[in-house]
């Protein structure tokens, strides 16, 4: 599933290459990926160009510049988004690495062609991404279901704390409630963890002040890695300006089932915590 500064490496690139260009094709190849009346939707896009694109947690926010209106993209657990012009293709989301040449393909769910030919595509294999137009009081009912992201000032100790208090439930699952805490997946809930040295079936209530400005640290160091080294996934794309996704080479622990911790002598293991594949290491997490 893309995470957070998967995502935001997507919106960086984006913004970069669709911005201010008219919209003047639009084709939906599944009309359940839409939220609204498809063609309602086509009406209000086709003509219209993206001013802005902004992000909360893993949603993306596309800004229309006559209707006002915003474009909700959510990847879900295998979106994608591909910007292709002539030879160039940039994207993000979801590692599928096939046909990534040959677009649109059969996993195609939307396409947009901007003024200058080139287009964008949404793929989703599993469905469950979706595309949805909403003004500004919807986007405001939209963001009330979010937590608070790593990087804001306001994500700290004494806010983690209080998350943490009385909870009864293991680390990794409130790492990964996206009510509480916005943007952190499987990946880097596990790499925050590890880096904490902490396992993942820990309960939070059990966790003490030490261990909480340890989560607290190291959650906004791992994302903002993960970002500038543009994510961990779809390293079969290219960036914006022609580069690959490289975070996967500093992953510690996360894909590393059965091999040497990086950090002591023990073994990287893999079980199922909170719904989810997760690596640890048992000797250097307690």
């Amino acid at each position: 599933m893309p995470e957070l500064p998967e995502v935001e490496t997507i919106r960086r690139d984006l913004q970069k290459k669709i911005l201010n260009k008219k919209i003047v094709h639009l084709e939906i190849l599944l009309k359940r990926t839409i939220k609204n009346d498809s063609k309602k939707f086509s009406q209000e896009i086709l003509g219209d160009k993206f001013v802005d694109i902004d992000r909360i947690g893993k949603l993306l926010i596309f800004r229309l510049a006559k209707s006002k209106k915003l474009l909700l993209i959510h990847l879900k657990m295998t979106g994608q988004l591909i910007y292709c012009l002539r030879n160039q293709i940039i994207g993000g989301g979801h590692s599928d690495k096939s046909e990534i040449q040959c677009l649109p393909n059969r996993h195609t769910r939307v396409s947009f062609e901007f003024s200058d030919k080139g287009k964008l595509y949404f793929n989703d294999l599993r469905t469950f991404g979706y595309l949805k137009l909403v003004d500004d009081n919807e986007l405001e009912i939209v963001k009330e279901k979010f937590g608070i992201e790593p990087m804001d000032k306001g994500f700290n100790f004494d806010f983690l704390k209080g998350v943490l208090k009385n909870r009864k439930t293991n680390i990794k699952a409130i790492l990964l409630n996206q009510n509480l805490i916005s943007g952190i997946g499987n990946i880097y809930a596990d790499e925050i963890l590890f880096a904490s040295r902490i396992l993942p079936t820990r309960l939070a209530n059990s966790l003490n002040d030490a261990e909480i400005k340890l989560i607290a640290k190291n959650s906004k160091i791992i994302l903002e890695k993960a970002i500038l080294n543009r994510g961990t996934t779809f390293n079969n794309y290219v960036d914006a300006d022609g580069q690959k996704g490289n975070f996967s080479k500093l992953l510690k622990v996360y894909g590393r089932a059965g091999l040497k911790c990086k950090r002591c002598d023990g073994v990287v293991k893999k079980m199922k915590v909170a719904g989810r594949g997760t690596h640890y290491c048992e000797k250097c997490q307690v």
